[in-house]
């Protein structure tokens, strides 16, 4: 997320709101659809194995054309596998990647707890 934020400081460019996004999305005002996708991400990232139809019919629901679906799910796997292979090698993000603090290697608050809590099905 860290290499990311200039792009979500672009949809918000409110520094307190992109913290808590960067914390935990779940703790911020989001519309339903956004919400709805970030859900069905980390649904995808920590238990792809529970993903089903219902996922994508959620996604349908919310106003998302099955390009929009498949975008998301292009993008959710781009990332995982990147962020795999970096942390299979060991490698840490450049300094001019960091932007203001420094998130844990383990992951983000969010996805661990989603993991845990089974919060993301």
């Amino acid at each position: 997320m860290e290499s990311h934020e200039p792009d979500l400081r672009e949809e918000i460019p409110d520094q307190s709101t992109v913290l808590a996004i960067q914390d935990d999305y779940r703790q911020v005002k989001l519309d339903p659809a956004t919400r709805a996708m970030l859900d069905f991400a980390v649904k995808l990232t920590v238990s792809p194995h529970d993903m089903c139809r219902e996922d994508v019919d959620a996604l349908r629901a919310k106003g998302f054309a099955d390009e929009d679906i498949v975008d998301v799910v292009q993008l959710t796997g781009y990332f995982n596998y990147t962020n795999r292979v970096l942390d299979g090698l060991g490698a840490e993000p450049e300094p001019e990647m960091r932007y203001g603090r420094t998130v844990p290697r383990n992951g983000h608050r969010a996805a661990r707890e989603a993991l845990t809590s089974g919060s993301a099905q």
